[in-house]
C-alpha cells in the first residue's frame, strides 16, 4: 500500500469517491487484504444503529434518515454499491469493530463536485487514481461545517489509535488531505452539534429506487445476485449494460405481442458501438442513463426506449422486511406514504458527485382510466384508416407484385446454346451440366403472361379465432388504394389515444386496382374454409380475375389450400415470409384505427412507430 495513503504506523486511509460501484468493489478487496482491527466511517456516530440495522436486511433497500431543524432531511442510503455501506458490510461479516467518527451537525451541508469516471479504476492502480485526483482538491472555507469535520475526525482517529493497532478509516476524497493535515498538526476542534432527534430507517418505494441508488437498480441486482451466487463481479457495470438491454427486450415483446422485430443480435452489436461512442463525447466511459434510453430511442423507437427505462428501474429482490415508512423519492426531494403529505427536502450524505439533469421526450402509454374513458366516448358509427399506415402496406403490395411477375417470367425462360447474344444472361446450370462439350448456354426470359390481381399476406398461418375476432372488410378511398380485407386482433382492447385504436393482423387480403365485393366474412358463397385463412384464401380465389394468386406465408401452401385453389381453378404462388426483414414485416402488421377522418389532425402525437 501507498505510504501516501498512511496516516501514521496504526491508521490507513482509504478515500473514496461516494457513490461508485468500481470503489465499492476496491474497498472490498483492500479490507479483505489488509491487516484490520478496526473500521472507521465518515458517518456521525447516532447513525450506526440505524445503519447497520439497515445492512442487516441486504438486498432490502432502506434510508437512515435524520429530520432537520427546517423539517428536511439528511439520510444515508444502505446501498450495497456505496463504499462506506460495502466497508461496514464487510467488517460486519468478519467480526471487526466499527466506529462512526463524523462530527454531528443540526443541518448538513452537501457538496456537489466533477469526479472523472470511476470505471477507470478497472485499468488503473487504486493508489494511483486517488494520488492523481490530489491536484484538484479544494482547501474548505475556514470555519465551515466541512472545516470542522475533517478537524473533528482527525481528533477522533487520535482516539482510536489509543485502543487499536490496524485502523482502516473510510472517508471521501475531498475530506482525505485536510484530516491528515488536522492530524499531523493536532489542530484545534470544535464540539459537534447534536441533533434532537434520532435517525429512523425507513423504506423506499421500488418505483423510485433510481433516486435512492447510485447505480441503476438493475445493476445493482445483479451485483448482489452475483454476491449471493459467489460469482465475481469485476465486469459487472458492463455486463449490466447489456443485460438491461436483454430484458427490455423481453419487455419490449410481451408488453406490445410483437413476433417479428429487429432487436436481434447484429441490432444490439451496432447500438453498442453507438452507446459506446455517445459515451465518450460526454467524456465517460460507462454510459448514463440518459444516454442508454437516448440510444434505445434511436434504435427502437420510443416504446424500446420506454422498455429499456423500466429494464433499468427493475429491482427484482421481493421485500422481506416491513419498515415503518416507505418514502417515495425524487429529485433532492421525498413524499411519505401517508394522505395529505408534503414533500421533504432530502441531503443525501453519501453523494458528492454533480448530477445534471436532462429531459428526453419519450411518449408513454396510457393509463387504464384513459383508455376506459376513450372506449366510453368512441362513436361505432365512425371508423378509418391512418394514411401513413396505408403507404407501406401499399409499397409492400407493389413490390409483391413486381416480384410476382418475375416469377412468373422465370416460368417461361428458354435456354439455347450461345450463338450470337446472351440475351438475358448465362446460365449457369445448363453451362456446367454440357461443361465436356465446351458449349455456353444463355437464357432468354419473356415478357410475362397476365397479372396478380389479389395479394394475400398470412403472417399467423395458424390464427386462433379468439386472438383475432376482428374480421373486416374496408374498401378503397381513391384509385391508389387497394379493396382490403382481413383479421385481427380487436382495437377497442388497445386504445392508445382519444379514438385512436391498435391492432395486428394476422392475414390480410388485398384486391388492386381496387372494386367493391361483399363482405367475405359474412357473403354464403364462401363456404368450403373452416378457418380464418382459410376463409380469406377462398376469397381470394373466388373473386381473382386472374388464374395467379399470391400468398405470402412463413410456412409453404398446406393441402387444404391447395385443395381449395384446385377446386376454383386457381395456382398459388408462394413467396416465403421470411424474404422480408422482421421490422418491415412488423411494421406492416401493426396498424390503426381511428373513429373517424376528423381524429387524423392529431393522431400523430399518439401513434409511435417501432
Amino acid at each position: 500500500m501507498n505510504q501516501a495513503l498512511k496516516l501514521s504506523d496504526r491508521i490507513q486511509f482509504l478515500p473514496v469517491i461516494h457513490g461508485s460501484g468500481s470503489f465499492a468493489r476496491e474497498i472490498r478487496h483492500q479490507l479483505l487484504s489488509l491487516p484490520c482491527d478496526c473500521l472507521a466511517v465518515a458517518l456521525p456516530p447516532e447513525f450506526k444503529q440505524t445503519v447497520e440495522e439497515g445492512i442487516n436486511i441486504l438486498p432490502n433497500i432502506s434510508l437512515s434518515c435524520q429530520i432537520e431543524q427546517d423539517g428536511g432531511m439528511n439520510y444515508v442510503p444502505i446501498d450495497p454499491s456505496q463504499p462506506v455501506i460495502m466497508g461496514l458490510r464487510v467488517a460486519m461479516q468478519e467480526g471487526i469493530p466499527r466506529h462512526f467518527i463524523d462530527w454531528s451537525t443540526e443541518n448538513y451541508e452537501k457538496r456537489s463536485v466533477d469526479f472523472p469516471d470511476s470505471f477507470a479504476l478497472s485499468k488503473m492502480s487504486y493508489e494511483k487514481f486517488v494520488s492523481t485526483l490530489l491536484l484538484t482538491q479544494k482547501r474548505p472555507k475556514e470555519k465551515s461545517q466541512h472545516f470542522w469535520r475533517a478537524r473533528w475526525m482527525a481528533y477522533q482517529l487520535h482516539q482510536l489509535e489509543m485502543d487499536y493497532s490496524n485502523i482502516v478509516f473510510i472517508c471521501s476524497i475531498l475530506d482525505w488531505p485536510w484530516i491528515k493535515e488536522a492530524f499531523d498538526e493536532r489542530l484545534e476542534v470544535s464540539p459537534p452539534q447534536k441533533a434532537e432527534g434520532l435517525p429512523a430507517l425507513q423504506g423506499v418505494d421500488k418505483q423510485t429506487l433510481f433516486f435512492a441508488l447510485t447505480e441503476l437498480p438493475y445493476v445493482t441486482y445483479l451485483y448482489e445476485k452475483k454476491r449471493q451466487e459467489l460469482r465475481p463481479d469485476n465486469n459487472a457495470p458492463v455486463d449490466g449494460v447489456k443485460e438491461i438491454l436483454l430484458r427490455a427486450r423481453e419487455l419490449f415483446i410481451k408488453k406490445h405481442k410483437v413476433r417479428y422485430h429487429n432487436l436481434t443480435s447484429q441490432t444490439f452489436q451496432i447500438l453498442l458501438q453507438y452507446l459506446r461512442n455517445l459515451t465518450l463525447m460526454e467524456s465517460r466511459l460507462l454510459p448514463d442513463l440518459y444516454t442508454l434510453v437516448n440510444t434505445a430511442k434511436q434504435f427502437g423507437g420510443d416504446p424500446f426506449a420506454i422498455a429499456v427505462l423500466e429494464a433499468a428501474r427493475e429491482y427484482p429482490f421481493e421485500p422481506t422486511a416491513n419498515l415503518p415508512e416507505t418514502l417515495s423519492l425524487g429529485i433532492d426531494q421525498a413524499l411519505q406514504d401517508e394522505e395529505g403529505a408534503k414533500p421533504v427536502n432530502m441531503k443525501n450524505r453519501l453523494s458528492e458527485t454533480h448530477f445534471e439533469w436532462r429531459t428526453l421526450n419519450l411518449k408513454p402509454e396510457p393509463d387504464t382510466k384513459s383508455q376506459e374513458k376513450w372506449q366510453h366516448h368512441w362513436d361505432p358509427h365512425g371508423q378509418c384508416s391512418w394514411p401513413p399506415e396505408d403507404e407501406k402496406i401499399e409499397n409492400l403490395n407493389t413490390h409483391v407484385r413486381e416480384q410476382t411477375k418475375l416469377l412468373l417470367s422465370h416460368d417461361l425462360a428458354r435456354t439455347e446454346k450461345f450463338t450470337s447474344s446472351v440475351k438475358d444472361g448465362i446460365d449457369i446450370r445448363d453451362t456446367l451440366r454440357h461443361w465436356y462439350t465446351g458449349d455456353i448456354y444463355v437464357k432468354e426470359i419473356p415478357p410475362s403472361r397476365g397479372q396478380v390481381e389479389i395479394i394475400v399476406f398470412l403472417f399467423d398461418p395458424e390464427p386462433e379465432p379468439n386472438k383475432y375476432n376482428w374480421c373486416q372488410t374496408w374498401y378503397a378511398e381513391h384509385n391508389e388504394e387497394s379493396t382490403l380485407c382481413f383479421y385481427a386482433t380487436q382495437y377497442m382492447d388497445d386504445l392508445i389515444g382519444p379514438g385512436i385504436g391498435q391492432a395486428t393482423y394476422g392475414g390480410c387480403m388485398m384486391i388492386y386496382p381496387p372494386r367493391p365485393i361483399p363482405d367475405i366474412w359474412q357473403d354464403p358463397r364462401i363456404r368450403f374454409s373452416e378457418t380464418l385463412e382459410e376463409r380469406l384464401l377462398e376469397a381470394a380465389f373466388f373473386h381473382s380475375k386472374e388464374k395467379h394468386v399470391t400468398v405470402i406465408a412463413p410456412c409453404a401452401p398446406k393441402l387444404a389450400w391447395r385443395r381449395l385453389a384446385k377446386r376454383y381453378g386457381k395456382k398459388i404462388i408462394h413467396i416465403p415470409l421470411k424474404r422480408f426483414s422482421n421490422q418491415t414485416i412488423e411494421k406492416v402488421r401493426r396498424f390503426h384505427v381511428l373513429n373517424g377522418k376528423n381524429i387524423r389532425s392529431y393522431a400523430q402525437r399518439f401513434i409511435q412507430d417501432l
